[in-house]
């Protein structure tokens, strides 16, 4: 059975628009900008953590602790 060229047409033309809404939405997903924000808002978030804040200072505190040791010996 043929198909009508205006329906075809119609098709492609529903088919492209499809087609271009799933790129802006893709452009806007893949944003680089958008990662690095996401990035760095899920690091501020863990470093509000008191567990991992006091952690980290006193892992901080270690390696200064050797770093000093080693230089004057």
């Amino acid at each position: 059975m043929a198909r009508d060229p205006d329906t075809i047409e119609r098709d492609i033309e529903q088919a492209r628009d499809a087609l271009a809404a799933t790129l802006d939405q893709l452009s806007v997903k893949a944003d680089p900008k958008r990662f690095v924000e996401q990035g760095k808002s899920s690091v501020q978030e863990k470093l509000r953590d008191p567990r991992v804040r006091y952690a980290l200072i006193g892992v901080g505190a270690l390696v200064t602790i050797v770093v000093v040791r080693k230089l004057f010996r």
